[in-house]
């Protein structure tokens, strides 16, 4: 009988063999730590009494994402440079670039602020979807980040409804300051 090797199981194989997607680590940080601070701004920027102003507050949403993706991937070009020789390299302007993902998930709150901007809403009814939007989003990244490292749908939801609680505790939050 010949010597056979049990065939090395593919990593991104699923029970049974067939292929899942693994959505990059990068974009799963980026994307959540996105959605989470485009909630934050929103939340902050929703103050009750004053005049409306949604058009600024979609600015304001972008800019912070645009300077917190900025922040982050420079903050990684310092802890490269510290660890090495200190040349700037194209790696580390990609490392810079790879943060897309945060500023990409602040695109659908800053859209329903535009909306608000159009008349199609009122401010606070854009700032209540985006926030809920983004608590949905935070659930959907959760479970298939978890579903993408096999877990089963029980804990994968588990995992989806710890994210979202992040979402929920800035409505929260949101509800008790204004």
């Amino acid at each position: 009988m010949p010597d056979r090797a049990d065939p090395v199981p593919h990593e991104d194989l699923a029970p049974g063999g067939i292929l899942r997607y693994q959505p990059p680590k990068q974009w799963l940080f980026s994307g959540i730590y996105g959605l989470v601070l485009a909630s934050a701004v929103v939340a902050a920027l929703d103050a009750t009494g004053e005049k409306a102003e949604p058009g600024p507050d979609a600015l304001w949403v972008l800019l912070t994402a645009l300077a917190s993706s900025a922040a982050h991937g420079y903050a990684h070009v310092i802890a490269q440079r510290a660890s090495v020789d200190g040349a700037a390299t194209t790696t580390r302007l990609r490392s810079v670039l790879a943060e897309w993902p945060l500023v990409a998930a602040v695109l659908p709150t800053v859209g329903m602020l535009l909306a608000a901007v159009a008349g199609w809403w009122a401010e606070a009814t854009a700032v209540d979807a985006a926030l809920l939007f983004n608590s949905v989003a935070l659930f959907s990244l959760g479970t298939s980040a978890a579903r993408a490292a096999g877990q089963g749908w029980p804990s994968s939801c588990r995992a989806g409804g710890l994210d979202m609680l992040i979402g929920l505790v800035i409505i929260v939050a949101n509800a008790l300051i204004h």
